[in-house]
């Protein structure tokens, strides 16, 4: 979707609020018998014409392939009729038309592979290597209008200093999150445009709850306590993040009043202490046994190994050993792997402007992004009537209560809410950086020649 091949039944503004996709209208009286009109005059890149039947068959896949999007849209029944998309929820779902923000529910054509997408964006696929490179190729049957550029090339790298040579060398016309060290430095070249604003990610620490020890709630507010925040938005972020609280910034409206976060050694030799360790000189340890855990982490971002680091030289003032493990790729490393314990992760926590999302994926037993094996009966239950509920101003009550219990337990720890950094050259037209982060190649880009 970033790339511009595919799109979702509906977007997200830049205010976050839903604004007409795929689907130009939909409808629905009691929240779980819904109609969606599907746009008409749009098509797939294949051809073929874009209706509600197509529709139901990516919906369907996506539901297929990915677990998250079966349990996330928990559909019923879908009926296509002509331009008519026709769902029934299992229970009233106020936030369905949210759910296809994401772009899990993007849709593809029945013609597409898994090394083929076809879709109905501004962009052909033209070439894809895995974790090199991805062309597209303008597409001049676009529905939304004639799109500007004739080619766009994607290019992967997880090493912030390359993607910063790019920049200068004038090898690349735009590039995400250079090496914040380098803020002030590119901010001084008058070729270049440096844009840095507050968006809807987080940086945290994920506790793997089969560790016995992590197990405890006392463990993990003690590791919360050795995470120094205003250090890390200061030095790590160079200023470009504001210290995190909780998942969501706590001027979202569904964010519950966050219990204080305080750096304090002291503190968490008390919270060890609590847990039933043994603190002897300022030093903790299990029945005379030093602690030692693994902390993974990944350098797509650059900040993480260090955000690992800093936590990981706190923990050694206690006698604690993090021996620090980093993956090439998370995802699969964490969807695969059980051999960690702690591990500093990043992701957009609320893509579709509110609370479900995250409630849902990040702290179900079956949710995508439970990676920590979270298995919370009382926030269970508390998530389980958020999703039921249909009233809007109820959904922010109860998505509040939810994530006061996951802030009372320490379930996770939020480290910072970073901005999001771009640089592009003083050639390009059109760009806009969205907090979604979503929308990347669109139809309006364009470069001066």
């Amino acid at each position: 979707m970033r790339a511009g091949i595919a799109e979702t039944l509906v977007v997200i503004s830049d205010e976050l609020g839903l604004q007409p996709g795929l689907a130009d209208d939909w409808s629905s009286k009691d929240g779980q018998h819904w109609t969606f009109h599907i746009r008409e005059g749009a098509a797939f890149h294949d051809g073929q014409p874009l209706d509600a039947e197509a529709v139901k068959l990516s919906l369907e896949r996506a539901q297929e392939l990915n677990p998250a999007v079966r349990n996330t849209l928990s559909l019923r029944e879908i009926h296509a009729d002509g331009q008519l998309l026709k769902l029934v929820t299992e229970t009233p779902n106020l936030e369905l038309p949210s759910s296809f923000v994401h772009p899990n529910t993007a849709i593809v054509a029945p013609s597409s592979t898994d090394s083929n997408p076809v879709g109905t964006g501004p962009f052909k696929l033209a070439d894809f290597r895995s974790g090199s490179s991805l062309k597209v190729d303008r597409n001049t049957g676009y529905w939304g209008g004639p799109v500007k550029l004739d080619h766009a090339e994607i290019l992967f790298n997880s090493d912030a200093n390359a993607r910063l040579m790019a920049i200068k060398a004038g090898s690349a016309d735009i590039v995400f999150r250079p090496p914040l060290e380098s803020f002030a430095q590119l901010q001084s070249d008058p070729s270049l445009t440096v844009e840095s604003r507050s968006g809807l990610r987080t940086h945290l620490l994920m506790y793997n709850m089969r560790n016995r020890h992590l197990a405890q709630e006392q463990v993990r507010r003690a590791f919360d306590h050795l995470i120094d925040r205003e250090t890390i938005t200061k030095d790590i972020m160079a200023g470009q993040a504001t210290p995190a609280a909780g998942a969501f910034p706590a001027e979202a409206p569904f964010s519950p009043a966050y219990r204080p976060k305080a750096f304090s050694l002291d503190l968490a030799r008390e919270a060890f202490r609590e847990a039933g360790f043994t603190v002897e000189g300022g030093k903790v340890s299990d029945q005379g046994k030093p602690l030692s855990f693994r902390l993974l982490t990944y350098s797509s971002r650059a900040e993480l190994p260090l955000i690992a680091q800093l936590v990981q030289a706190h923990a050694g003032e206690l006698g604690i050993k993090l021996e620090i493990r980093q993956a090439e790729n998370m995802d699969e490393y964490l969807s695969a792997n059980d051999d960690w314990d702690l591990a500093t992760y990043s992701l957009v926590t609320a893509p579709r402007g509110e609370a479900a999302y995250f409630l849902n994926s990040g702290y179900l037993p079956e949710g995508a992004l439970n990676y920590s094996h979270i298995d919370h009966p009382g926030l269970q239950a508390a998530i389980g009537t958020l999703n039921e509920t249909v009233d809007a101003a109820e959904r922010l009550e109860r998505s509040r209560q939810a994530m006061a219990i996951a802030d009372s337990e320490t379930l996770n720890s939020f480290i910072v809410h970073p901005n999001i950094v771009v640089v592009y050259s003083g050639k390009v037209l059109g760009w806009k950086t969205t907090m979604s982060e979503y929308y990347l190649l669109t139809k309006d880009l364009d470069v001066a020649s």
